[in-house]
Parts: C-alpha cells; sequence; structure tokens
C-alpha cells in the first residue's frame, strides 16, 4: 500500500506564470497533468490562504505512478523579493530520475535551470544529484539513487522523472524542527550527518568545502525530509498577504490519523475528493520552521 504513515503525496509549488510552469513540468519533465480546476473554498481555508480561492491549479503526476504521488501547481502573483534557498521553510523537493546524465542534457538551456553538474559520486558507479531551479523558483534535485543510503531506501525511478522522495526543510532551529516531526506528527528522527551542499554554498556565496548539518527524518527505512542547518543570513520567507509562501509552498503527507496529530491545525479538517484526496480528510498545520504541511488522513490506527 503506498499510502503509508509519512508519505510524501504532493509538493505544491506557487507559481506566477501558470501556463509556462504546466508546460515545464509536462513538456520538459514528462509528468502528466491528472486534475485541473480551481481551488475551492475549503482548501483555501484550511491552508490558510484564502486569496487563493478560485486560483488555478493543476495536479500532475509521473507517468505510470497510479494515483500515488502528485506535483500540484497553483497560480498565484510573484514575491518580487523571494530568493530560492535563503529563506526558512521548505527549499527543495528531491524526485528520482532513471538517469542523471540524460535529463540534464535534456534541461540545457530551459527554463528549468541547472546548478550543479552531474558528476560520478565517490566510491560508486551512480551520480550525483543535479541541482536546479524551476522558472517559479522551486528548488528541485534529480537524484539516480535506487539503493540504500544510510540505512534510507531510495526506489528505483519507473519513469524518466518520477515521484518526490525527500523534501528539503531549511530551518532557523534544527533541534526545534526534528522535535515536531518527531512529536507533533509521529515521525522518527533519523541520522545526523554533515556535508558540503553546492546548491546551498551557492546561495550563500559560501567556500565549496563549507559543510551544512542536516538530519533526516523517516518512518522505518522511508525517507520523509531532511532538516537542515542554514547558515547565518537565511530570513524568513516573505510571502504575500492570503497567499501560499512563494516556491515551493507545501508539502503534503499521509499520516494515520489526524485526531493524533499534536499539533493546531489551520482549520477544520475537511473531506475532499479528486486523484490526491481520494474521498479522505485533510488538514494543515505549520512546523517549527515556518513550513506549511498538509496532513492527508490514510487510515490504519493511531501515530
Amino acid at each position: 500500500m503506498f499510502d503509508t504513515h509519512g508519505r510524501i503525496k504532493c509538493g505544491t509549488i506557487s507559481v506566477p506564470d501558470f501556463q509556462g510552469s504546466l508546460g515545464d513540468w509536462t513538456g520538459l519533465l514528462g509528468y502528466e497533468c491528472v486534475e485541473t480546476g480551481k481551488v475551492p473554498i475549503e482548501l483555501a481555508n484550511g491552508w490558510g490562504a484564502l486569496k487563493t480561492l478560485g486560483a488555478r491549479t493543476a495536479l500532475l503526476a509521473p507517468p505510470g505512478g497510479g494515483g500515488a504521488a502528485f506535483v500540484r501547481l497553483v497560480e498565484q502573483p510573484a514575491v518580487l523579493a523571494y530568493l530560492p534557498m535563503r529563506t526558512y521553510g521548505w527549499v527543495g523537493y528531491e524526485l528520482s530520475v532513471r538517469d542523471v546524465p540524460s535529463l540534464h542534457d535534456r534541461l540545457h538551456g530551459s527554463p528549468i535551470r541547472v546548478l550543479t553538474p552531474p558528476e560520478c559520486a565517490p566510491g560508486s558507479a551512480g551520480w550525483t544529484p543535479i541541482e536546479a531551479t524551476g522558472r517559479a523558483g522551486e528548488v528541485l534535485f534529480f537524484n539516480g539513487a535506487n539503493d540504500t543510503l544510510r540505512d534510507l531506501e531510495f526506489p528505483r525511478a519507473a519513469a524518466d522523472v518520477d515521484r518526490i522522495t525527500v523534501a528539503m526543510l531549511a530551518a532557523a532551529d534544527r533541534a526545534a524542527a526534528v522535535r515536531f516531526h518527531v512529536d507533533a506528527l509521529g515521525f522518527s528522527e533519523g541520522g545526523t550527518f554533515r556535508l558540503p551542499y553546492p546548491v546551498i554554498n551557492a546561495a550563500f556565496g559560501l567556500p565549496p568545502e563549507t559543510e551544512s548539518e542536516a538530519t533526516v527524518i523517516s518512518v522505518g527505512r522511508m525517507p520523509v525530509c531532511e532538516i537542515d542547518q542554514f547558515p547565518p543570513g537565511t530570513t524568513e520567507r516573505k510571502q504575500l498577504l492570503g497567499y501560499l509562501p512563494p516556491g515551493n509552498a507545501m508539502v503534503s503527507l499521509a499520516v494515520r490519523s489526524l485526531n493524533a496529530v499534536r499539533a493546531p491545525l489551520i482549520a477544520p479538517p475537511e473531506t475532499m475528493g479528486g486523484p490526491l484526496y481520494a474521498g479522505r480528510r485533510t488538514a494543515c498545520t505549520r512546523g517549527a520552521a515556518g513550513e506549511l504541511i498538509e496532513l492527508i488522513e490514510a487510515g490504519g490506527g493511531t501515530l
């Protein structure tokens, strides 16, 4: 069963150029559009973003995904002060891909701007992830990993660009953010590690060898998110009043029971239809790093 506790169901992106971003995701990345429409009042209210009411939205899925995981585009005005990788909250989605060098070649010169070239991973026959930004300022990590890493399982991509496997969270207080995901949402704290992150170092003008510390949040051997301690100079993400955050706006996670969530909900749960919700209850909360988290009840008991 795909919809297990902690599974990433969707990554939502705020897009000022709706048609352009839709064309990038369906053309360059090969996703399929499975639903279009306008944001209903139940979701706008639940997100705490009432000005998104009636905004155009598209739900996208990797081909052959079977309705398991999605990317959602929501149209809203641009935030001119927004700089990718420089603010707290959700800063990137990692997607599994079939062939990293081939995707790199395909994206060359496109509106999805590649920030780092693929390189042979040390001690492995695989490739390092390539990091990119989309036209809406969304940060994307394309990873060809298909085995076990740090005791976590990363699935083999079934499509050229497959589903989101990990969400990256920038925190001012990494320990507090970890506690929220463990205590409030019922996930587990995985390992903590240090490594140079090219995209972080480039964003802040740091030497390439500068290391960042990160903690993995998981459920069993399944990764959920990576919580990174971001450098000094990171700021709160500015957003337009009544709208979603710009860029990587929100992550939707499956949970066993909304009743067991130990955090305030923005609005009471609503039962929603369509491919993403499938008649299940959903509600949103905000984490310790200010991140917007949509929870979708998958059933199966308490957390």
